[in-house]
This record gives C-alpha cells, structure tokens and sequence, in this order.
C-alpha cells in the first residue's frame, strides 16, 4: 500500500492554526487585563480626574472649576481618563503578552538583546509621561495663564483638557524612546555609532522641527520636549556604542 506524504502546503496550514490561536489567546488574555483594571478603577474616575486636573486648577484662582461645555462631557472626560490610566497600568502586562508570542521564535542573541530594549522602552515610556505631568503641565500652564488677558476667564472643558494631556503624555512618552531607537539602528547595521555622532548638528534641527509640530503651539512645552530629546540623542549614542557588535568579534 502506497503511502502519501504530506504536501509542504499540508504541513505549513495547521502551524499557522496554531500561530493564529496562540495570537487570539494572547490578545484575548491583554484585553481581559485591560477590562479588569479599568472596571477597578471605575469607582475612582472621579478623585483620578481631579489628580488629573491638579497641575491646571494650581494655577488658577482658588475655587475655580472645570466648565462642561457638552452634555456628556462631565462623564465622558473622567471614564476616558479611566481608560488612559487602565492602559497605562497595564501596558506591562499586555508588552508581557507581545513578547510571549514573539519570543519562540527568536534566537537566544536576538531574546538576550530583545528583552532589555523592550524593558527600557518601557520605562523610557513611564519616564516621559511623569516627565510630562510634573514638569511640563506646570510649567505650560504657568505660562499660558500668565499671558492670558486679565478680562479673559479661564474655564477649560473637562475634554479639552483631557485630549491636551493625553496628546502630550504620548508626545513625551514617545520622545522618550529616542535612545532605543536608535540602539536598534545601530544593531540593525542602518547607522554606526560614528555617524550619530558626525549627524548631531542635523539630529538637533529635527529634533526641534519635531518638538515643534507634536507639542502645543507654546515655546515652555517645545523647549521642555526639545533638551531632553537632545540629551537622550547623545545617551542613545552612548549606549550604541556599547551594545554595536565589534567587527573584530566572532558573532555569537
């Protein structure tokens, strides 16, 4: 009796089922991380909002309140709020489901420089939100209330001042990754720590042109995202330098 082997196209369909389970388990598995912490949050949406909105109210005359200029606004601005810190809070934890899906099929090299740049992009990430929240909310908002005309009165919409954090969290938050960046350049043989160093002068105008567009239109939040991105260039550098593999070495 003639056996029949398995076409190549037969053997390559149930590995790529199993793929695509193993993906769905592990989105479903970030997604129910997700969904539990920002359900335990709900409760707090409320005292989270005013957290929030301390570094905006310091700067505004005792007393003064957020003004709600749509209907759902006043419900709207605290659960998407909720939503923000659920996703901050458990971005570990859904990274954590990345990784287990991608790591089997990466070589020990690849996992041993994988898992440190994933880790500090992380905390990089973290950095750069607080970063945006302690230092740069104050600041702008000092500045913008200083040049506001004294016959103007300030009463910012709960989502308006909402999407104002957000989108500098995620500027900041993002900025902040330079050095990862361009560590992964460096390891995947696109640049060479010599030419960051030799493209610094270029590396700075585009920092600023960046800082520019992504932040709002006010000189504190430019100046607040555009040194630090500096300073990250030249620790991007640095650590580049350190990880680049010498060509003098064996490859592991």
């Amino acid at each position: 009796m003639n056996s029949v082997d398995p076409s190549p196209e037969d053997a390559t369909e149930p590995r790529l089922l199993d793929h695509l389970l193993e993906l769905r388990a592990r989105l479903m598995r970030g997604l129910a991380g997700l969904l539990i912490v920002f359900v335990a949050l709900l409760p707090f949406a409320g005292r989270l909002y005013g957290r929030l909105a301390a570094p905006l109210l310091a700067q505004l005359p005792a007393g003064t309140q957020l003004v709600a200029r749509e209907v759902t606004s006043s419900f709207s601005a605290p659960v998407k709020m909720v939503f923000l810190v659920a996703l901050l809070t458990t971005m570990p934890w859904l990274l954590y489901q990345a990784w287990a899906f991608v790591a089997p099929g990466l070589y020990q090299r690849e996992k041993r420089l994988a898992l440190p740049l994933l880790a500090s992009a992380l905390a990089l990430f973290y950095i750069g939100c607080a970063f945006a929240f302690f230092l740069v909310l104050p600041a702008v908002f000092d500045f913008l209330i200083r040049f506001t005309p004294g016959i103007v009165a300030v009463t910012p919409d709960p989502s308006s001042y909402l999407d104002f954090v957000a989108v500098l969290f995620v500027a900041f938050g993002l900025s902040f990754e330079l050095p990862v960046a361009l560590v992964i350049l460096v390891l995947l043989g696109w640049v060479t720590p010599a030419q960051l160093r030799e493209s610094r002068g270029y590396a700075v105008v585009g920092i600023f042109i960046v800082a520019a567009v992504i932040t709002p239109p006010d000189v504190v939040s430019q100046l607040m995202l555009a040194v630090p991105m500096c300073l990250l260039y030249e620790v991007g550098i640095l650590a580049a330098r350190w990880l680049a593999p010498r060509p003098d070495l064996p490859a592991a």
